[in-house]
């Protein structure tokens, strides 16, 4: 076993190995993973922050299962004290309470990671921890630079090493340069952000600062939290929700807040004229408890769902949801038609990451280890399915045939979202065009693969909809049409830098 994982050579199919063909790990279709999720904390009493950073983490683990981290100092301790504890795997896995127990410090950040950009090693593993002549930096990242290759090398050639292949580290490493002549540490994080392109939520700890920051167009979420007298930036509110935190308001597009004792202070002077906020948030990536911007993600979910009911109604018995971003424009589309909602999928919640075959020939499909039909829901009934998105479209005809097994007289696709032809450079997972099924294949086409009576997508011109009208936000994925130029070469996940 060991030996054939020595062999994964790190595609970007499978979260596990990252191999298209790994013989190890089932190759059915993955759903867009997003980078990471941030999580930072400063407690103006002195009371330790760890145990508090390590409960939002775990509110964020749907953001990446990859890998996790936290780093902690005190404030009125000695210099450069860091504690740093992080590794592969789940939240629960990396941290044991042991471990938290010897974390001690009343400021520190916290990750979880998804690689989009360098591989999953535990190299790469967040935050980041700089020790340099102005003292200590630790950093978070969320996001995906398109510059990054140009910027690692201009900085290579002028002496830099580097000690991971993640673009993070490109952004460090600008702001402990600027940090030697700028006067304060959130001067030199605004002239790296001169120098970066892309998507960045950033959170950083000097040794008296909680520092976030937002690109200028707001591709990430990022937020502020208070409990108490201590304050917290997430890269979401379920995350103030879960350490009993009280939501303060949204980090804007372009804005850098810096948290010191004497509270917080802002500059918005990087922020773009057009925001292009992730469409795809709220869709797919952000907890359906969340609110990003001001909108909550269960509503834009249910307002998919009706969106749908009215472009593509059909004569039916029956609405399901695939869970479980599929669930609730599930609910959405009832409402909208009529037609009952019913529960007919049974997800396993306790599938990893990863489904292990024992041998490359076993034939049970991992999506019916993850999913199993209530037939006695679905039998003689014709039925419209709702899910959040097809990707390369080898999953989404097992999921049909599964309900027709069942005894589906019909099955009616539906999709939350509009067909993805393009890729993302924003960080989120979604490959390029030749390996989306949208890409070169007519919603016809796509119907008779899937083996589904009918299919329909959200109409890429009502997408503002779903975020209450608001025309800032990025679309690439579905259009092509970037906010920012993308990168000339491909880089994303398997770029060893």
């Amino acid at each position: 076993m060991e030996n054939l994982i020595a062999h994964c050579k790190g595609g970007r199919a499978c979260s596990g190995c990252r191999e298209h063909t790994c013989p190890l790990h089932d190759v059915d279709e993955p759903k867009p993973g997003e980078e990471c999720g941030v999580f930072g904390m400063y407690d103006l009493d002195g009371n330790n922050v760890a145990p508090s950073i390590y409960y939002g983490l775990f509110a964020l683990q749907h953001r990446g299962q990859e890998s996790c981290g936290i780093a902690v100092s005190r404030t009125d301790g000695p210099p450069r004290n860091v504690n740093t504890c992080k590794g592969m795997g789940l939240v629960n896995e990396v941290f044991q309470s042991e471990s938290l127990e010897k974390m001690q410090g009343d400021i520190g950040v916290g990750h979880v990671r998804y690689s989009t950009a360098g591989a999953s090693t535990e190299a790469n593993t967040q935050p980041l921890v700089l020790n340099y002549v102005k003292g200590i930096l630790m950093l978070a990242h969320n996001g995906n630079l398109v510059n990054a290759v140009d910027l690692r090398e201009e900085l290579e050639r002028t002496g830099a090493i580097f000690q991971t292949t993640i673009d993070s580290e490109v952004i460090a490493y600008l702001i402990a340069r600027e940090r030697l002549t700028a006067g304060k540490v959130e001067v030199a994080v605004k002239n790296a952000m001169e120098r970066i392109k892309g998507a960045y939520s950033l959170v950083l700890a000097s040794p008296r600062k909680l520092i976030g920051a937002r690109d200028p167009y707001g591709f990430r979420p990022l937020c502020i939290g208070k409990r108490d007298n201590t304050y917290i930036l997430a890269s979401e509110t379920c995350a103030l929700d879960a350490v009993g935190a009280s939501f303060v308001r949204d980090v804007e597009p372009g804005e850098i807040v810096t948290i010191t004792a004497d509270g917080i202070a802002s500059d918005k002077s990087m922020a773009s004229a057009k925001p292009a906020r992730c469409i795809f948030e709220y869709i797919y990536f952000a907890r359906p408890d969340s609110y990003f911007d001001g909108v909550c993600v269960h509503s834009s979910r249910i307002t998919a769902g009706r969106i749908l009911a009215q472009a593509h109604p059909v004569e039916a018995d029956i609405v399901v949801g695939v869970p479980e971003s599929g669930s609730a424009a599930a609910v959405g589309y009832s409402m909208e038609s009529g037609i009952p909602y019913g529960t007919a999928f049974v997800k396993n919640s306790y599938v990893g990451r990863t489904f292990i075959k024992p041998k490359q020939s076993a034939r049970e499909s991992s999506v019916m280890i993850k999913l199993n039909v209530l037939r006695e829901v679905v039998r003689g009934k014709r039925v419209v399915m709702v899910d959040d998105s097809i990707v390369r479209g080898t999953t989404s005809p097992r999921t049909v045939k599964m309900l027709k097994d069942a005894g589906a007289t019909e099955v009616h696709v539906r999709i939350s979202s509009p067909p993805f032809k393009y890729p993302c450079y924003f960080g989120t997972d979604i490959p390029s065009s030749d390996q989306l099924i949208a890409y070169d294949h007519s919603v016809e086409e796509i119907a008779e693969i899937l083996g589904a009576d009918s299919l329909g997508y959200l109409d890429i011109n009502r997408l503002g909809e779903l975020i209450d009208g608001d025309t800032g936000y990025c679309h690439a994925c579905f259009s092509g049409e970037y906010p920012v130029d993308p990168p000339k070469q491909d880089i994303r996940g398997d770029y060893e830098r």
